[in-house]
């Protein structure tokens, strides 16, 4: 380092030696400043020339604080030392600004043995009252994490000045006391101190790490005030803040109001649009600051890449690398790893490797990590594994961002080895690795483990409590994803709108209650995250599988903007609700905004064809994937067309199509072809799909009851007790139907035949008087339906006692009338139990909804009113009853009240009801 020509004639000490000819380490011994004692000197030639020229010139404690400054300046802390240990030993004079600069140096070398040792000094020296001195401690204290003595000594100073302020706020802010630093800044303003440029740029600073914009917007108005905004480190510090809260125009118009623009100017503001997403304006400006000619700086090199990166700009990622290689910064290991991202993000993996390659001994835990993160972002879990080990095996410790990383990359490594490490480094308490640690063991099922995991973090962040809450949703475990978000909310955590999207996503089964979902629903508007893309497709998803469709497309069209999901949750929840045009109808919207679509598209575009049997609409949209989307059909497709073609009683087409697959066909698609023989008792096709399908699935009960119920359906009991009398042997136990039903928050289930509910008499009583209007009704029982050997009274009996209108019928005793009632069965619905539930709607004036394995069933009939039957009676159940339309809405003069049209049946005439204490009052006969 060249210092100032003014000091050249003292250059023979910048050979100065400490006379104990040791060299400075503070983790190997204490320097003892107070030792009265001296040691003899060397003899060296070097320090006679010193001593010589000390002896000569009386200024000599200005010569020695001139050079202990030089060496400050230009970072040679060590060295600074050295000579202060040096000049202290000889017994010459130090004064306060000497002993404030080797403060410093003992700061910035973060060595609080050495600080304290100056702090005896400058007591014993009587320095301990000098402003510069005291100041000087505070910052040495803070700046070696000793908040409390930092603190004390500023409390004890007497003379303070605005650097000494400064000095404390800017140590809080470093030990990341923000709250701290703020109230000194609010009592040094109520003091009468009036702050620096420094001053602020530190509180601004702390503002920008807390997101404050509102006080920060207040220092940006005293910063015009004191005049400091002409200041460019000021002018960096507010765009800083601005930018990371956010407020990209208030940082924008601080950045063009600037006069005096630095590299950091450039960078932090170009640094910020990228954090703010805002990729293409960072470019702009990129250019900008090399038209303006702006020498591009290390910081400035690495933020550019990672702007290549997030564009995934390859060429201009080269075209940096070259400009690079031409300068000194090649060597800089932030910009090399910086390259090695961009290649690796942009897929080319090769170039990674080849950069990473040349770096030999000048890697560290940084680039090492940022490889293997490469290999993971490019689905190569076997390679990142192995260079973990490389890694490990070269000596490079891994840090806590190494452990998150690799650990996604299960199985590939060992789940539990790799947690053994982290407890054996103690990163078992780290947020990210912890969390990276309970995914890893979500994905494999294990949530038990994943919650040890959790409980040892040691600061939760909202990252963490929503991983462990996803963890129990994905597993359905409905009750444990609640705890952990009633827990969450309890320990004053706030839910974002990933935390919302796990819960709705939990909610999709059908072991969540739907009220729960809907409760969500409102916690998530209440929080301002119901219109979160991520929250508002769980939404979609949730409404359209749980039964309201309706609820599912009144989402759907409010959404600001769709994804994938949202666009597929709509059609297969149109296709699962036996709504086919309009499922067809939202797939060619997608096709008319010409929008990417997946398998899962049309999975839910073929099943919707399927269930509105519209047959050749099915074809022409599967021959559409194939040929103008190049979508390569999966199994769920094929199974798909199969019940297409079968349902259409083209068994021929549909073996056809079994035979054309590119490979061999899986249980599903034999599943739905055996059902579909059993449906047109074709005995030698369903013989072919059993045998098939119990090849792949032999401990299925599936295949056994189906081709049971097909030789049933032919009559032919003997080949039946065969297949029955089978799955007795090989232990294959049949799959008993339940119906579930929820009233009040509260799920009830039922078997065949069931009696242990409460309420069975009450029930039965309920279906025998269903019963008996349901023949009035002209209902004739299907006993083709019940595949037993018994009387056809016999089975009209068992056929009355099905699982699904015991549930109904519960239902209909436990609810209010004109509410809508839903079901949900873990199996098919049967053709008879189908007139019945139909018959059922119609005669009780009620809303029937029926989920069983296939598809919802909806049952809502007109319901035939007498004139004024719904008078006095409750809104929400005159809403439930018929669908209301408000079709006039005016006041009367008399009596404010709202009026409203409603619409009875198409045979009654149209009545004029009032709402008047929230029940619905004639008003005129139209």
């Amino acid at each position: 380092m060249i210092l100032r020509p003014c000091l050249e004639r003292l250059r023979p000490l910048l050979h100065f030696k400490n006379p104990l000819n040791t060299h400075y380490c503070s983790h190997t011994y204490a320097i003892d400043l107070e030792e009265e004692t001296h040691t003899n000197l060397s003899e060296s030639s070097d320090y006679r020339n010193a001593h010589q020229l000390f002896d000569e010139n009386p200024e000599r404690v200005s010569l020695n604080n001139h050079l202990l400054f030089e060496y400050s300046r230009n970072s040679l802390n060590e060295e600074a030392l050295n000579l202060f240990v040096g000049i202290h030993r000889t017994g010459l004079l130090i004064d306060g600004s000497g002993l404030s600069c080797i403060l410093k140096v003992s700061a910035c070398l973060s060595d609080l043995i050495i600080g304290k040792q100056v702090h005896t000094l400058c007591i014993k020296s009587g320095y301990f009252d000098n402003v510069s001195v005291g100041t000087s401690l505070v910052d040495m204290y803070m700046k070696t994490e000793n908040v409390d003595e930092g603190q004390k000594m500023f409390h004890e100073m007497e003379d303070k000045n605005v650097v000494t302020w400064t000095s404390l706020l800017s140590g809080y802010s470093c030990n990341k006391l923000v709250d701290r630093a703020l109230q000194v800044f609010h009592i040094m303003l109520v003091c009468g101190v009036k702050p620096n440029a420094f001053t602020f740029t530190t509180v601004l600073g702390v503002l920008a790490d807390k997101c404050a914009a509102e006080k920060g917007i207040q220092v940006h108005g005293m910063v015009i005030k004191c005049g400091f905004e002409v200041i460019t480190s000021v002018g960096n510090s507010l765009i800083n803040m601005y930018l990371k809260s956010r407020m990209v125009r208030e940082a924008t118009a601080v950045f063009e109001g600037m006069g005096n623009r630095n590299e950091v100017s450039w960078n932090g503001m170009i640094a910020g649009l990228v954090t703010n997403g805002l990729y293409s304006e960072a470019l702009k400006l990129f250019h900008a600051m090399r038209v303006a000619g702006v020498e591009l700086t290390r910081s400035i090199y690495v933020t550019a890449v990672k702007l290549c990166t997030n564009l995934k700009e390859l060429v201009f990622a080269r075209q940096l690398h070259g400009r690079v290689m031409k300068n000194a910064f090649y060597l800089d290991n932030n910009i090399r790893t910086a390259l090695m991202v961009s290649y690796t993000k942009c897929g080319e993996m090769d170039d990674a490797i080849k950069l990473f390659s040349v770096m030999h001994k000048y890697r560290n835990v940084v680039s090492w990590t940022a490889m293997i993160g490469g290999y993971m972002q490019n689905h190569k879990p076997e390679q990142a594994a192995n260079l973990f080990y490389q890694m490990k095996k070269d000596g490079i410790r891994p840090n806590d961002f190494t452990y998150s990383t690799i650990l996604a990359a299960h199985p590939a490594i060992s789940l539990f080895q790799v947690h053994a490490e982290v407890i054996k480094t103690k990163y078992q308490g780290s947020p990210t690795v912890g969390t990276a640690l309970l995914d890893a063991y979500v994905k494999t099922g294990n949530t038990d483990e994943a919650a040890k995991v959790f409980e040892e973090i040691d600061e939760k962040d909202i990252i963490a409590w929503s991983a462990m809450l996803s963890g129990y949703a994905q597993k359905g475990d409905i009750e444990g994803a609640v705890r952990v978000f009633r827990q969450l909310v309890k320990n004053g955590v706030r839910p974002n709108e990933f935390t919302f999207s796990s819960l709705i996503n939990a909610c999709v089964t059908s072991m969540a209650s739907v009220e729960q979902g809907k409760q969500f629903h409102g916690s998530a508007i209440k929080s301002g995250h119901s219109n979160a893309l991520c929250v508002s497709s769980a939404l979609v998803t949730m409404y359209a599988k749980r039964g309201n469709i309706e609820s599912a497309n009144e989402i759907f069209k409010r959404q600001p903007e769709r994804d994938l999901v949202s666009w597929n949750s709509m059609i297969s929840g149109y296709a699962q609700h036996g709504y086919g045009k309009k499922a067809l109808k939202i797939f060619e919207e997608m096709r008319k905004r010409n929008l990417d679509v997946d398998n899962i598209t049309f999975i839910g575009v073929i099943s919707a064809c399927t269930h509105a049997g519209l047959l050749n609409e099915g074809q022409k949209y599967f021959n559409m994937m194939v040929n103008d989307f190049h979508i390569s059909p999966k199994m769920e497709i094929y199974s798909c067309m199969v019940d297409l073609y079968s349902r259409a009683g083209m068994l021929d087409k549909a073996i056809a199509l079994i035979n054309e697959m590119p490979f061999p066909a899986g249980a599903i698609v034999w599943r739905t072809l055996l059902a579909a023989s059993r449906v047109h008792r074709n005995v030698e096709l369903g013989k072919l799909a059993a045998e098939n399908l119990i090849s792949l699935q032999p401990q299925d009960s599936a295949a056994y009851v189906l081709l049971s119920n097909l030789y049933a359906a032919t009559g032919d009991w003997q080949e039946r007790a065969k297949v029955r009398k089978l799955m007795d042997v090989r232990k294959v136990k049949k799959e008993i139907g339940y119906s579930w039903i929820e009233v009040k928050n509260k799920t009830y289930s039922f078997m065949a035949g069931d009696v242990s509910h409460p309420l069975s008499d009450s029930i039965y009583m309920k279906l025998d008087e269903l019963g008996g209007r349901l023949k009035d009704a002209g209902y004739q029982p299907d006993t083709n339906y019940v595949l037993h050997d018994v009387e056809d009274e016999h089975k009209e009996a068992i056929l009355s006692r099905h699982s699904e209108r015991l549930a109904i019928a519960f239902g209909l005793i436990a609810t209010s009338p004109g509410i809508p009632i839903q079901i949900v069965k873990n199996l098919r619905v049967c053709g008879d139990c189908h007139t019945v539930i139909k018959l059922i709607s119609k005669i009780e004036g009620r809303e029937l909804i029926v989920r069983d394995s296939n598809r919802f069933h909806h049952f809502k009939a007109k319901v035939p009113l007498a004139n004024g039957a719904l008078a006095d009676r409750p809104i929400t159940e005159v809403a439930s009853i018929i669908s209301l339309q408000i079709i006039l809405s005016v006041q009367s003069k008399r009596k404010k009240q709202r009026i409203f049209k409603l619409q009875i049946s198409a045979e009654s005439k149209d009545f004029t009801y009032g709402l008047r204490d929230r029940k619905a009052v004639i008003l005129t006969d139209l």
